[in-house]
Protein backbone atom coordinates (compact mmCIF):
# COMPACT_ATOMS: atom_id res chain seq x y z
CA UNK A 1 0.00 0.00 0.00
CA UNK A 2 1.44 3.73 -1.23
CA UNK A 3 1.27 6.12 1.60
CA UNK A 4 0.03 9.70 0.08
CA UNK A 5 2.58 11.91 -0.19
CA UNK A 6 2.36 15.68 1.58
CA UNK A 7 4.32 18.31 -0.58
CA UNK A 8 5.79 21.33 1.76
CA UNK A 9 3.74 23.57 0.29
CA UNK A 10 0.61 22.61 2.00
CA UNK A 11 2.51 23.18 5.56
CA UNK A 12 5.01 26.11 4.41
CA UNK A 13 4.04 29.69 6.21
CA UNK A 14 3.61 32.15 3.09
CA UNK A 15 4.48 35.53 2.76
CA UNK A 16 7.96 34.94 4.89
CA UNK A 17 9.67 37.63 6.13
CA UNK A 18 12.97 38.53 4.33
CA UNK A 19 15.21 41.21 4.26
CA UNK A 20 18.28 42.58 2.04
CA UNK A 21 21.97 42.44 3.26
CA UNK A 22 22.14 45.64 3.92
CA UNK A 23 18.99 45.54 6.41
CA UNK A 24 20.25 46.84 9.86
CA UNK A 25 20.79 44.06 12.62
CA UNK A 26 18.54 46.34 15.14
CA UNK A 27 15.99 46.52 12.23
CA UNK A 28 15.91 42.78 11.66
CA UNK A 29 15.59 42.66 15.43
CA UNK A 30 12.42 45.17 15.29
CA UNK A 31 11.37 42.50 12.86
CA UNK A 32 12.04 39.53 14.81
CA UNK A 33 9.36 41.40 17.70
CA UNK A 34 6.71 43.05 15.81
CA UNK A 35 6.11 39.65 13.88
CA UNK A 36 6.92 37.24 16.75
CA UNK A 37 9.19 35.44 14.69
CA UNK A 38 12.76 34.18 15.51
CA UNK A 39 14.27 34.43 11.73
CA UNK A 40 14.16 36.01 8.33
CA UNK A 41 15.75 34.83 4.62
CA UNK A 42 17.96 37.23 3.47
CA UNK A 43 17.43 37.56 -0.28
CA UNK A 44 18.92 39.13 -3.02
CA UNK A 45 17.16 41.79 -5.38
CA UNK A 46 15.82 38.91 -7.52
CA UNK A 47 14.12 37.62 -4.10
CA UNK A 48 16.97 34.26 -4.08
CA UNK A 49 17.81 33.51 -1.01
CA UNK A 50 21.49 34.43 -0.25
CA UNK A 51 21.74 33.79 4.05
CA UNK A 52 19.16 33.65 7.14
CA UNK A 53 19.32 35.63 9.78
CA UNK A 54 18.41 33.71 13.04
CA UNK A 55 17.96 34.87 16.68
CA UNK A 56 21.25 32.95 17.26
CA UNK A 57 23.16 35.45 15.20
CA UNK A 58 21.29 38.41 16.80
CA UNK A 59 22.61 36.39 20.27
CA UNK A 60 26.36 36.44 18.69
CA UNK A 61 25.77 39.74 17.46
CA UNK A 62 24.92 41.32 21.32
CA UNK A 63 27.36 38.79 23.10
CA UNK A 64 30.19 40.35 20.75
CA UNK A 65 29.00 44.10 21.78
CA UNK A 66 27.05 45.08 18.65
CA UNK A 67 25.20 48.07 19.56
CA UNK A 68 22.90 50.82 17.24
CA UNK A 69 21.82 50.65 13.36
CA UNK A 70 25.03 50.90 11.46
CA UNK A 71 25.57 47.41 11.45
CA UNK A 72 24.19 45.40 8.53
CA UNK A 73 22.72 41.52 9.11
CA UNK A 74 25.50 40.55 6.30
CA UNK A 75 27.71 41.02 8.94
CA UNK A 76 26.16 38.17 10.75
CA UNK A 77 24.10 36.06 8.47
CA UNK A 78 24.10 32.58 8.16
CA UNK A 79 25.35 32.11 4.57
CA UNK A 80 25.01 28.59 4.09
CA UNK A 81 21.51 28.39 2.72
CA UNK A 82 19.58 25.37 2.98
CA UNK A 83 16.49 25.81 1.29
CA UNK A 84 13.63 23.19 0.05
CA UNK A 85 11.53 23.05 -3.59
CA UNK A 86 7.34 24.10 -2.55
CA UNK A 87 6.43 20.39 -4.27
CA UNK A 88 9.27 18.75 -2.38
CA UNK A 89 7.78 16.29 0.08
CA UNK A 90 7.84 16.66 3.87
CA UNK A 91 9.48 13.75 4.56
CA UNK A 92 12.43 15.60 2.45
CA UNK A 93 12.05 18.90 4.44
CA UNK A 94 12.72 16.75 7.58
CA UNK A 95 15.36 15.24 6.51
CA UNK A 96 17.38 18.40 5.39
CA UNK A 97 16.63 19.65 8.75
CA UNK A 98 18.17 16.56 10.79
CA UNK A 99 21.03 16.53 8.54
CA UNK A 100 21.90 19.96 8.51
CA UNK A 101 20.89 20.54 12.41
CA UNK A 102 18.56 23.35 11.18
CA UNK A 103 15.06 24.50 12.33
CA UNK A 104 13.91 26.30 9.45
CA UNK A 105 13.31 25.34 6.10
CA UNK A 106 13.04 28.70 3.17
CA UNK A 107 10.77 27.07 0.57
CA UNK A 108 11.58 27.70 -3.06
CA UNK A 109 9.54 28.19 -6.08
CA UNK A 110 10.90 26.78 -9.54
CA UNK A 111 12.65 29.93 -10.12
CA UNK A 112 14.88 30.09 -6.71
CA UNK A 113 12.15 32.41 -5.62
CA UNK A 114 11.36 32.16 -1.75
CA UNK A 115 7.80 31.36 -1.33
CA UNK A 116 7.37 30.74 2.22
CA UNK A 117 8.95 28.90 5.27
CA UNK A 118 8.61 25.61 6.89
CA UNK A 119 9.54 25.07 10.40
CA UNK A 120 10.17 22.22 12.85
CA UNK A 121 7.14 23.03 14.61
CA UNK A 122 5.65 22.93 11.06
CA UNK A 123 6.21 19.43 11.14
CA UNK A 124 6.18 18.60 14.12
CA UNK A 125 2.21 19.30 13.95
CA UNK A 126 1.97 17.80 10.52
CA UNK A 127 3.31 14.33 12.09
CA UNK A 128 1.36 14.68 15.29
CA UNK A 129 -1.80 14.96 13.48
CA UNK A 130 -1.03 12.30 10.71
CA UNK A 131 1.18 9.77 12.44
CA UNK A 132 3.95 10.00 11.00
CA UNK A 133 2.27 8.40 8.04
CA UNK A 134 4.52 10.45 5.53
CA UNK A 135 7.42 8.70 6.86
CA UNK A 136 6.97 5.47 5.53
Amino acid sequence: MQQERTAVTRLMTSGVLTVTAETAVEDAAKLFLSEDVGSVVVVDEDDKPIGMFTNTDLAAFVAEGGSGGETAVSEYMTERVVAIGSQDSVRDAAAKMIIHGIHHLPVTDDHGSVVGMLSTMDLTSHFSYSGGSDMI
